[in-house]
């Protein structure tokens, strides 16, 4: 018997505390064709759902950018998800996906003093690249702009992460209980969900995915993706979900926002589902209450801000 509300007889809430297992995909399959669901195409109120990054390394515990809370995070979205899959007509499911050297891993800088580099959750700020506390291996010139530009801009210092969702290995693929919801769904309502491959911008972050946190010159795909953006825009409604709350969430969230601008029929359209998204844990910097005083500025914004057990 399943754990979830309309969900196929396979899934079960425990699944998304599994850990990283290969995805039931034809069978998930061919109950999305037995569902008994109309074709997303004839959907009068068209509904989005943008899940951002939900995948091995930052879901599972193992994960090496765990985020704390993320599996029940999942779990009680995939509960919300089963419950609303008849209304929901696209799905957009994000993949962070990085490269082994990159402006925000440990390799790029170093103490030139020592030859020292960076640990993970190492700040570096405009006063170490002034001071040279640490100077990049490569590409100085752009590295110090960046970090300039990083604080200007996006009001962050660089942050190095430990190596996470790289490309090609078992921590960037989705989580096995979301693709098996998504290939359901797929099935069960004849629709094509897309997946967006983002952070693989070398010279700069990528949280949002829309576009980079600084727009790299020599580097066209850290633009903002306005196609992307208005394709999502055509929905009636549009909800968020995903990891981290702190980062990838709330930048998304506010790539979303700066897109509509002053447009309160559009900005109403956003939904964050608030219990399906955890923040970064940092040993010292408190990214969750900084998550909570930017949502609330969206949410004054006319963004709603609502919970798994509010079923479309």
């Amino acid at each position: 018997m399943a754990s979830f509300a309309y969900a196929p007889s396979l899934a079960d809430e425990k699944d998304a505390f599994k850990g990283a297992y290969a995805a039931r995909v034809q069978n998930f399959t061919a109950a999305g064709r037995e569902a008994g669901l109309t074709p997303a195409e004839s959907d009068g109120e068209r509904i989005a759902v943008v899940l951002v990054d939900y995948q091995h390394d930052f879901v599972d515990p193992t994960g090496t950018l765990s985020v704390p809370g993320a599996q029940a995070d999942v779990a009680r979205f995939l509960r919300w998800f089963y419950a609303s899959a008849h209304k929901i007509t696209t799905i957009y499911a994000s993949l962070d996906t990085h490269l082994p050297f990159q402006i925000f891993f440990s390799a790029w800088w170093h103490d030139p003093r020592t030859g020292e580099h960076p640990q993970p959750f190492t700040p570096i700020t405009v006063a170490d690249v002034e001071n040279e506390r640490w100077v990049a291996v490569r590409e100085p010139a752009w590295s110090a702009r960046y970090v300039y530009l990083l604080a200007e801009q996006a009001k962050k210092d660089l942050m190095i992460w430990p190596h996470h969702t790289m490309q090609g290995t078992q921590g960037h693929m989705l989580v096995a209980p979301l693709s098996e919801a998504i290939v359901w769904h797929s099935a069960a309502r004849t629709t094509q969900p897309v997946y967006i491959a983002k952070g693989l911008t070398t010279r700069t972050e990528f949280y949002g995915i829309f576009g980079a946190e600084v727009l790299d010159p020599a580097d066209p795909t850290s633009k903002l993706n306005t196609t992307l953006l208005d394709a999502i825009m055509q929905h009636d409604k549009v909800y968020i979900a995903g990891e981290a709350r702190s980062h990838c969430v709330l930048e998304t969230a506010r790539q979303l926002v700066g897109h509509i601008g002053n447009r309160p029929e559009l900005l109403q359209r956003l939904h964050l589902l608030t219990d399906c998204t955890s923040s970064v844990q940092h040993p010292t910097v408190d990214f969750d209450a900084m998550a909570t005083a930017e949502l609330a500025l969206l949410e004054q914004r006319g963004v709603r801000m609502v919970k798994s057990s509010e079923v479309i």
